[in-house]
């Protein structure tokens, strides 16, 4: 780009040409004006500078050109830094009013203390009225004699079972963890160099007018344009952040926290901490009991199985003793129907003849009276 192109498009600030990291480049790059003013007196030998010189020699003529550039700059990242401070300072705002207001948030915050009084009976810290909300996230450290389960997985199952309504302060608590990453110094930091630049601003102004170079459309254009615009903008943050202290202080103030040892990231990190670790006991309780509840149906199927099992092997042992009855019986009951039928003895006789001695044998016995 020609030299001559650059320097039209930052004495006309040309909004479609000028971009942010350009600006930051000339500003980190340009010389001191003093060098500036020294190059300016080797305009006639322009053709035998080297480039760096002519461009020197050519943003030399610009009138207070390192304040022009600042301010451009300002100009161009404004509209980010209002974006990004903005969202901030609500999320903290709103984050103060659910934790002040939140009923069920409340709630729990008594079973936490009732939990602990109960825990604590005669100790030195029994029947205490109050604990620091830091505490809550060492709820999790508290583990129970087969280190199986923890404080916070009592109170969750506590609260499933017989205060439903206190589990909503997790949705009542929506933006804790947006706030817990906020910065409330950096807020102010950014703030204050944003009114440092605005003050600046207005007073090149004031000075830039009077050059009376037609060109020049730096005064319209950041007047006009740009310094109302921002210091009404910078107005409303300024009224929001005033807002987003008096909330946080009140809620210090509630919950009885020390502002010199605590930070408003510290603060919302503890709480959004404590909602994710009491979302993920609530979950763990679920598998648990998903778990406890698959082990009694497992077993409730081995000890059905196992009765069946029991049921067949005495029934099949029972068909067997039957069974074996039924033969004795049967075979008791054909000997004494032959018997008294006389079959048997036909039978014998049908057989062959036995020999003599045999044969009077039998006369004796049959004819022999019993």
């Amino acid at each position: 780009m020609p030299y001559k192109e650059i320097r039209r498009m930052i004495v006309e600030v040309d909004e479609d040409q000028l971009t942010e990291p350009m600006i930051q480049n000339l500003v980190k790059h340009l010389p001191e004006q003093e060098q500036l003013n020294a190059l300016a007196k080797f305009k006639d030998e322009y053709p035998s500078l080297s480039e760096p010189e002519q461009f020197g020699i050519v943003m030399s003529s610009v009138k207070r050109l390192r304040p022009r550039l600042n301010h451009i700059l300002f100009r161009l990242q404004f509209e980010e830094q209002v974006t990004n401070l903005r969202p901030d300072i609500l999320s903290v705002s709103t984050a103060c009013d659910e934790v002040r207001k939140s009923p069920a948030f409340g709630r729990l915050l008594e079973l936490v203390l009732l939990l602990g009084n109960y825990m604590n009976a005669g100790s030195r810290n029994a029947q205490s009225y109050g604990f620091d909300l830091s505490s809550l996230c060492k709820l999790k450290d508290t583990k129970s004699a087969d280190q199986k389960t923890t404080l916070l997985h009592f109170l969750a199952q506590v609260c499933e079972e017989e205060f439903p309504d206190v589990i909503k302060f997790v949705d009542d608590l929506e933006h804790v963890d947006r706030a817990s990453r906020v910065s409330a110094e950096n807020i102010e930091k950014s703030l204050r160099q944003m009114e440092r630049q605005l003050l600046q601003l207005e007073r090149d102004l004031e000075t830039l007018s009077s050059f009376g170079d037609p060109s020049d459309m730096f005064f319209t254009k950041m007047t006009i344009s740009f310094s109302t615009v921002a210091r009404e903008q910078y107005a409303k943050l300024v009224i929001m952040h005033s807002n987003m202290e008096s909330l946080y202080q009140n809620l210090l103030e509630f919950f009885a926290v020390d502002p010199k040892k605590t930070s408003v990231e510290e603060l919302f990190t503890d709480l959004s901490n404590f909602r994710a670790m009491f979302s993920q006991a609530l979950k763990e309780n679920l598998k648990q009991r998903e778990f406890e509840e698959k082990q009694k149906r497992a077993q409730a199927a081995k000890e059905k199985a196992e009765r069946e099992k029991q049921e067949r092997q005495q029934k099949k042992r029972r068909l067997l003793e039957v069974n074996a009855e039924n033969d004795e019986t049967g075979v008791m009951d054909s000997l004494l129907e032959a018997l008294q039928s006389g079959a048997a003895f036909r039978d014998r006789r049908k057989r062959a003849p036995r020999p003599r001695g045999e044969a009077h044998v039998f006369y004796l016995l049959s004819n022999t009276t019993l």
